[in-house]
């Protein structure tokens, strides 16, 4: 029995190791014509591909020292902004500052003159109630006097006679 199975045996890895031969070289022969494929677009897109780029540089190049410019003279103008919004900041605090010390001033003066006109109204008053106090208690010593000469009212009688120790 173990004569002819190692023949069989030979046959069929014979027929296995072809049959392995044969699909490596059709994957050979495929994988050579996609290699083929691959070469030919890869070809075409650099034949697309690379004018674009070369083009991009070339743009790149020129319009890299404009774009240094306008960052170069847009840090300046920020630069210049702050300083005029700092020179602004100052000029308008110093005169804020000098508006309050004028307000504050003229709250002062003000203040001292509403005094002296307080104190001026208040000596005038003083000024004209002392002689017209004098005045009336003049006018009422002349009135008494009147009074007491002339003798008892009908209106003072009467105060008498309602007072408990008088007599009517």
């Amino acid at each position: 029995m173990a004569n002819w199975v190692m023949p069989l045996f030979v046959a069929v890895v014979g027929v296995a190791l072809f049959m392995q031969m044969l699909l490596f070289a059709a994957m050979l022969m495929a994988v050579r014509h996609l290699s083929q494929r691959v070469t030919r677009i890869a070809d075409e897109l650099q034949g697309r591909f690379f004018p674009l780029v070369s083009r991009l540089e070339v743009w790149v190049e020129e319009a890299q020292p404009r774009v240094s410019g306008a960052l170069y003279e847009a840090g300046k103008m920020t630069h210049r902004a702050r300083h005029q919004v700092e020179r602004a900041d100052r000029i308008v605090t110093e005169a804020a500052d000098g508006l309050r010390i004028r307000i504050v001033h003229s709250d002062h003066v003000l203040t001292g003159a509403l005094e002296s006109i307080e104190d001026a109204g208040f000596r005038i008053r003083r000024s004209v109630r002392a002689p017209a106090r004098s005045v009336r208690a003049a006018f009422r010593g002349i009135q008494t006097g009147f009074d007491f000469y002339r003798g008892p009212s009908e209106v003072e009688r009467s105060k008498a006679c309602l007072r408990p120790a008088g007599a009517c």
